[in-house]
């Protein structure tokens, strides 16, 4: 599951942001101030940073400063009402990645994140991760097909394979299955994860000839075309 850290100080917008991402199956995390912004981006994992610059505190452009300065890699996507192009080009300067003026359409911010974790993973290797052997991901209409037939997942088993599309050829541990897509402890989650795995089996390898979801044994599981 992506996760998003939002740094916006008015509870309104952030509100109206942290609920559209969520419902499309992004983590979100609020923090209200730059500090706080700052913490989190340091001793967490996040996948794109959505940082306000007018903030209670320090304001966003000594935000990404400091991140930046601490060789804090995050992707950063200022959101502001301050929209002059000097202050845009103060903020890519602070090292954000790109920046954004309110008012803003969500689709538009939606465009914007897939673009910076469409740069993260080139930087990775990986050329699209919603497209994999037959496997075509529609993050926009939150649906999945295989070989072009739909394959009607509930939420939650889209959220798992969209984590296997993104970690495919690798072997994942039931843990970091649980902890990606539940948010769960292992202890919590591990039957949890293996009823799932099966649930997405009977939709995703049943119906066609190649199996793609493998067990590795002492392991967890793994999502290749061949094994």
């Amino acid at each position: 599951m992506t996760r998003v850290l939002l740094a916006e100080d008015d509870h309104r917008i952030a509100s109206l942001i942290k609920r559209g991402l969520e419902e499309h199956l992004f983590e979100v995390k609020h923090v209200a101030e730059g500090f706080q912004a700052i913490k989190e981006a340091v001793e967490n994992t996040y996948d794109i940073l959505i940082l306000d610059i007018i903030l209670p505190d320090i304001d966003g452009f000594r935000v990404s400063e400091v991140l930046r300065n601490q060789k804090i890699l995050i992707p950063i996507l200022i959101v502001s009402a301050l929209s002059s192009p000097q202050e845009k080009v103060k903020g890519l300067k602070a090292g954000a990645d790109d920046y954004l003026s309110k008012p803003f359409s969500f689709d538009e911010l939606l465009a914007r994140i897939d673009a910076q974790l469409r740069r993260v993973e080139f930087s990775r290797g990986i050329v699209d991760f919603q497209i994999y052997a037959g496997i075509e991901l529609n993050m926009k209409e939150q649906c999945a097909s295989r070989d072009g037939k739909q394959l009607n997942l509930s939420s939650r088993e889209l959220k798992l394979l969209i984590f296997l599309m993104k970690n495919r050829e690798k072997a994942l541990s039931r843990t970091a299955i649980a902890q990606a897509v539940w948010n769960m402890e292992l202890n919590m989650a591990t039957n949890t994860v293996d009823v799932y795995i099966n649930y997405l089996r009977n939709k995703l390898d049943k119906p066609f000839p190649v199996p793609l979801i493998h067990t590795i044994k002492g392991t967890g599981y793994m999502l290749k075309h061949k094994l």
